[in-house]
């Protein structure tokens, strides 16, 4: 190793540019390990990335290159589709693909450091969690009833099970146990677009899980069976068995947009608050929570790997419930706080 290499603590191969050595690990690393879905959103990212590092040899990029980089994607004007801003998620998925990189280029013992360590993100915000009041979910379940049977044990499904929307649309009917009630999640259906709609693992090994559905949902579930049963026979050979629940008109999985922009045609139809289709999972969540159902249980019924998540995600939710706790035992228990007796000094 020569003398100027070590002192600048890089080891020997890091003389390659950014942009170049990225286009490696995409290949290497990325579509091996990777999932598919990961990989669309570091693409989207690569513009950007290789226009302010790309150019730039591993061995040469400090933490002041990548922190300027960070810095310029908080700048007004650089959401070509806002103007404004962008969003710090998205400044640190930004962060998380150049970390990533380098982290490969540590293990190929091309670097020695990642300066993507010291680099500081702009504060998230803490935005409230929005979702409907129990008013209005009870109002959506109403006006649910007279709409198509597919869409009815979709939401139904939502608002009950907490499910993501992937694992509801990878739902098949072999993971429905009807004698017991039980819903198993073992897979999603997610798209991008260059490989349209596939069906992936679940988002972490913590979403496999098991979940009691109530007995009014499973009655949604069995109507909706016998109707896709009857579809099945009207459309004959033209059907595609793929024993999915959510499919389009001959049996093929639902696009994963199809119930996105049916919920948005059905809000304006009947003028119910449009909140997108991720909000029955918080809505869910928050039933859980006000019914004093405790962290980790919600956690499991999420497919959260950490108990903590819940808690951090939903924390002003539980804050009010147990603000409400703390009310029940006030309304049950009368404390007397009259004044406090003197005590009498021993004057011997």
């Amino acid at each position: 190793m020569l003398f100027e290499e070590s002192c600048s603590g890089q080891t020997v191969g890091g003389n390659i540019k950014f942009e170049v050595f990225a286009k490696q690990w995409f290949k290497e690393y990325a579509e091996v390990k990777l999932r598919e879905r990961t990989i669309a959103r570091y693409r989207q990212l690569e513009a950007r990335t290789y226009a302010a590092l790309g150019h730039l040899h591993m061995d040469k990029i400090t933490v002041r290159h990548v922190q300027k980089f960070i810095h310029n994607l908080g700048e007004e004007g650089i959401n070509q589709t806002t103007g404004g801003r962008l969003a710090p998620k998205t400044i640190h998925h930004y962060l998380s693909f150049v970390s990533t990189i380098f982290s490969y280029a540590i293990k190929m013992q091309m670097v020695k450091n990642n300066p993507c360590e010291h680099v500081q993100l702009p504060k998230a915000e803490q935005k409230e969690l929005d979702c409907y009041t129990l008013e209005e979910a009870q109002e959506f379940l109403n006006l649910l009833q007279k709409e198509p049977l597919k869409y009815q044990a979709f939401f139904t499904l939502a608002i009950y099970g907490g499910f993501r929307k992937g694992e509801l649309l990878g739902l098949e009917w072999k993971d429905i146990d009807f004698s017991t009630g039980v819903i198993s999640i073992r897979r999603s259906s997610l798209y991008t677009k260059g490989k349209g709609t596939f069906t992936d693992t679940t988002k972490t090994k913590s979403s496999q899980r098991s979940l009691k559905i109530a007995d009014e949902v499973l009655q949604v579930l069995k109507r909706y069976q016998s109707q896709q049963i009857f579809d099945r026979a009207r459309v004959g050979d033209q059907w595609v068995d793929t024993d999915r629940l959510f499919t389009k008109w001959n049996g093929e999985p639902m696009h994963p947009n199809s119930p996105y922009t049916w919920l948005k045609r059905f809000c304006e139809r009947t003028g119910q608050r449009f909140l997108g289709v991720h909000q029955f999972r918080h809505l869910n969540a928050t039933l859980l929570i006000n019914n004093r159902v405790d962290a980790k249980t919600i956690s499991a019924s999420l497919g959260h790997t950490q108990v903590s998540t819940p808690l951090n995600i939903y924390a002003h939710t539980f804050q009010e419930s147990q603000a409400k706790a703390s009310e029940v035992i006030s309304n049950a228990l009368s404390l007397d706080l009259g004044e406090p007796k003197k005590s009498i000094k021993n004057s011997g």
